[in-house]
Formats: structure tokens, sequence, C-alpha cells
């Protein structure tokens, strides 16, 4: 079973964690610093220590007292040329020798560690032997203090143990109460967004108060509600709009049905069936066009195949039957990368809006304009205006006067052409021309294809 954690308690675990790491190496760095000053410190009061026993031996020899007198360094020893005891500390009274260590050289003097049993309550001790000539041989000096151990001294172990402790549990709540304030707007965020729903989208997140990742978070999240809404609200209005279209053809089929029931000795089934054809004709071309769409809403791959332009709406325009005249200008070699039956379908829709609203004649038009291909579709009617030139893509628009859709359109099929188009990689857009309405399909060359 996993166990939630939250952020806040992640990362004060996190700081929590850095601080004490911290600390420890620091309380290393230091205790090894204390350890190194405290045992040179030592080190110079055994070498202090033997230098001023030194001195009264060599004033005072061979007549000496069998105790030393000590300050600081308690632990002394004295012997002879042949190593026996002519001097001792009262520690060490009686005691053999520590340590057979003899200076050797010019310097007179060795320092080393020994480890003993003989002195109760010590065990290794730092030693700093002296050699001091006395009537001509050589006598040796030892002074003994005990080495530091590595945790320096208890009371010091326990303050540093005690200061890593409170600096930790310092940086740990520093960091909760930190990260909470910090959280505090992603809070605030989580609960707005919970209150909104569908039905609500109106709503916004608040702002934080400082310009950081919070604020920037907080901007995406609405610009993200921005665009769902007018996703929700295109959706509601396709929706409705989608409805209308399929409940006129369904409406009609049952009206016409209807009054056949009423005088079915009156009817003329033949003048009804054709009816009925028709109207289901429509109905099965939106939801044709409604299918289409949804495919590409999806986002669902098509071929990305070479197709020539020109030859493309050369076989289209030849297979296409006779209805108003069809102008073509079509240049060889203009080749580009996409589906071939999308393509098609996308012409198909150009020249099915321009029929509808041509005066006599289509201008169909295939050129390159430096690294795009060029398609241009152009009828002879009463032309768009340009204020309106965007609402024509959308879904199921309905335009006033010369330019209302008859009843051989579904108001679906420019907005096809113009997914098509972005799917492509290109725009379908409309430009100003001299009459009539002129669109214009931009698609990128295929890599290679220069006419």
């Amino acid at each position: 079973m996993l166990t939630t954690w939250s952020v806040r308690r992640r990362l004060t675990l996190l700081a929590g964690l850095t601080a004490m790491a911290g600390c420890l190496v620091a309380v290393v760095v230091i205790t090894l610093l204390a350890h190194l000053v405290l045992t040179d410190y030592r080190l110079d009061q055994a070498a202090a220590a033997g230098r001023r026993t030194t001195f009264n031996v060599e004033s005072y020899a061979p007549s000496l007292s069998p105790v030393i007198p000590t300050e600081e360094v308690e632990l002394i020893q004295v012997t002879d040329q042949r190593g026996r005891i002519r001097q001792a500390s009262a520690r060490l009274l009686n005691k053999p020798p520590l340590t057979r260590v003899t200076p050797t050289g010019d310097d007179g003097r060795v320092d080393t560690v020994i480890c003993t049993d003989q002195v109760p309550g010590e065990h290794c001790l730092i030693t700093v032997a002296h050699r001091v000539r006395v009537e001509g041989a050589y006598w040796t000096v030892y002074s003994y203090v005990p080495v530091v151990p590595w945790y320096v001294h208890p009371l010091y172990l326990l303050g540093a143990a005690l200061t890593v402790m409170l600096l930790t549990a310092l940086a740990a709540g520093g960091a909760s109460m930190t990260v909470r304030r910090a959280l505090a707007p992603v809070r605030t965020i989580k609960e707005e967004l919970a209150e909104i729903t569908a039905t609500d989208l109106g709503r916004r997140v608040p702002p934080s108060r400082h310009r950081d990742e919070i604020s920037d978070l907080a901007d995406t999240i609405n610009q993200t509600l921005d665009g769902l809404e007018a996703a929700v609200e295109q959706q509601r209005r396709f929706a409705s709009d989608a409805s209308h279209d399929l409940r006129s053809p369904i409406t009609a089929m049952r009206t016409q049905v209807e009054e056949a029931r009423l005088h079915p000795e009156e009817a003329n089934w033949d003048h009804t069936s054709k009816a009925l054809l028709g109207s289901i004709d429509r109905l099965q071309a939106i939801v044709g066009d409604l299918l289409t769409l949804s495919r590409l809403d999806s986002g669902a791959p098509g071929a990305k195949e070479p197709v020539d332009l020109g030859e493309l709406v050369g076989e289209e325009l030849d297979r296409r039957p006779r209805g108003k005249e069809i102008v073509r200008d079509l240049r060889p070699g203009v080749v580009v990368t996409g589906d071939r039956i999308r393509l098609a379908r996308l012409l198909t829709n150009l020249l099915d809006n321009a029929e509808r609203h041509a005066e006599s004649q289509v201008t169909v038009a295939v050129g390159q304009r430096g690294e795009q291909a060029l398609l241009e579709v152009q009828d002879d009617g009463a032309g768009i205006a340009p204020d309106q030139r965007e609402i024509v893509f959308h879904r199921f628009t309905r335009l006033d006067a010369s330019r209302n859709r008859d009843a051989g359109g579904t108001g679906l099929g420019l907005p096809i052409a113009r997914e098509i188009a972005q799917a492509h990689g290109g725009t379908l857009t409309i430009e100003d021309s001299s009459s009539g309405a002129r669109f214009v399909l931009h698609l990128p060359l295929r890599n290679g294809y220069h006419g």
C-alpha cells in the first residue's frame, strides 16, 4: 500500500535531512580542527614541562629528590643512561619506565604516542622525551599527557549533538512554514477548480499576489479555462445547429409520409418517394459531413504521399458533372505531400460552394508562390463581405442575402475544407477579388519539388 506524502511533508523532510547533513559535516570538520588544536596544545604542555624538568636535572643531578614537583603535567619520569628511574612525579612513583624511546640526532627530543596499562585512568599518552647530559652520560626526561579522544570531550559531543538537532528542527520548521505559505495559493486554486463545473465555466482562479511560478500556473489555468469555455460553447452551438439541420429533413420526411397516409388513395406515391429520397440524401450528406469532421477533430492521420496538385484538380474536374462553366489554369509539377482523398474532398467542397453561388462561371487555378503551392477557386457571384470572411468557416454558418446557403449545402463544406488544409500544414482563406468570392489554399511544397 502506497503512503501518500504531501509536497509539504516531502520538502520538510528534505530540508531537515539536508540541514542535518550540513550540520554533521560542519561538526566533523570542527571536531577535527578542535582535535588538532587540542593535541598541539597538549603536546606543547608536555614539551614545556619536559624542558623545565630538564633544566632542573642539569642543575641538581645527580642529587635529585625522588618526586618531581608538577603543575599542569602530572606524569613525568627521569631515567639515567641505564634506564633506571631517578625521579618521577607523584602519580608515577614506583612505576617502571613507561617507554624506552630515546632521542637521537642533534635535536635531543622525540615526540610519540604510547599505550600502557600502568597509569590508572589513562590508556594512550602523548609522550615527549628530552635528552639531558649528566656527568658525561645521557639521561632522558619523559613527560606524558593524555591523548585527546576523537570526540574531544563528552560535553563537547553532547553540545554538538544538541546543536545538530536544534538546527535540524529549525530548518525543518522553517521549511514547513515556507512551503505552507508558498502552497497556499495552490490550495486556493485547487478549491476553486473543484467548484468549477461544465455549467459554470465563467469562473476563474484568483491570481497570485506575487509574480512567481504560482502566478504563472494561475495564468495558464485561466487560459486553459478560457479555451475550454470557448470549446464547450462551440460544442453546444455545434450540437444545436446539428440538431436543427438534422431535424429539418426528418420533419419534412415525416410531414410527407403523414400527408400520404391521410389520403392514401389520392397520394402521388412517385412524387412522395422522390421527395423522401431528396430528404434522405440531405440527411445522409449531413451525417457524412459530421463523421468527416469527427475524424478530423480526432486528429486521425491521413496518408503522406506526393500529390501533383494540378493533376489532382484536373482529374476531379474531368469526372465532375457539367454545371457552371469552369475555367482552368492548372500549372503542372506543383507537388505537395498529403492525403489524395482528403485533398480531393477539399477541392470538391470548394467547387460545390462556388457553383452554388456563381452566376455563370467558376475559375480554378493551381500555381506556386515561393515555397508554397496555391489552389484558387473563384466564382463570379455576389462575393463575401470582408467582415464575414471568417464567419463562413464556422460550422453551420448561414449568411444573409445572395450567399445564403441553399438546400444543396449542409453548412459544413467550408469548415471541412479548412480542417483538411490545416491538417496538411496549410491555410485556407478568402482573399480580395474583382468579382465574386476567391478561396485560396496555401500548402507547403514537397521537399525537392520546385517548379
